[in-house]
């Protein structure tokens, strides 16, 4: 089912008593080399969007690129945060999502922008740390560590399907592949033989062709299951 964005689930967070809402979600999560990339969009109160906004997924290259200039006045602040291929070995996909957001919302701070309340992409909140155990407690947390200026999470709804739904959402999510899909064209150019100027990492054919016959880059999620090399 294909939805058509609004504000409805931003307006009731406004009307709950939130200044500024923040629409998350995540790009990469299911490619094989490459980084995890999440898109971050806060909004004020407001009544529109950019015509023809929707989930990344539903717009062609030309016009995501189109999108992603128009929004470049919506909101008061938009961010992209990554998490590199070592960084979701070292600490499992959920964890480099959680630093990937934690970097998007430590630049909105930079700028200023204190977020009152997020909805997330999804049924998963994998941007809320997780509750301490007593080892946790004890060695501290890995991920916080990596980004010591990272606000506290505020409050985080979760939206299923909320990339077509939600308009900040679906901006984040066109922000966060627009950029995505820009450092794997870029690393294209280094590693041709895995397609990624077409593929963008994820396991298409020409990709798992170049891994049997070439074997990883390092720019490949090693703890992920990558075709063996043909001896």
């Amino acid at each position: 089912m294909r939805y058509t964005v609004s504000l409805e689930h931003e307006r009731a967070l406004w009307d709950a008593g939130a200044r500024v809402v923040a629409g998350i979600d995540e790009v990469g999560r299911g490619a094989l080399a490459g980084p995890v990339s999440v898109g971050v969009c806060a909004l004020e109160r407001r009544k529109d969007w950019p015509e023809g906004l929707a989930d990344s997924k539903e717009l062609t290259p030309a016009r995501r690129e189109a999108m992603a200039v128009a929004l470049a006045g919506f909101g008061v602040a938009r961010a992209v945060g990554h998490a590199d291929a070592s960084e979701i070995d070292e600490h499992g996909i959920v964890g480099a999502l959680r630093l990937a957001g934690l970097r998007a919302m430590s630049t909105l701070t930079r700028q200023g922008v204190v977020v009152d309340a997020v909805l997330l992409d999804g049924t998963h909140d994998w941007l809320t740390p997780p509750a301490a155990d007593l080892f946790a407690a004890a060695s501290g947390d890995p991920i916080l560590a990596l980004v010591p200026d990272a606000p506290p999470v505020p409050p985080v709804t979760t939206v299923v399907k909320g990339d077509g739904r939600c308009a900040s959402i679906a901006a984040g999510s066109v922000l966060a592949k627009v950029e995505r899909d820009a450092l794997m064209a870029a690393a294209d150019g280094d590693h041709p033989a895995y397609g990624w100027g077409r593929n963008k990492g994820y396991g298409a054919p020409v990709h798992l062709k170049a891994l049997r016959k070439h074997g990883p880059s390092p720019l490949h999620r090693l703890s992920w299951s990558l075709p063996a090399r043909d001896l």
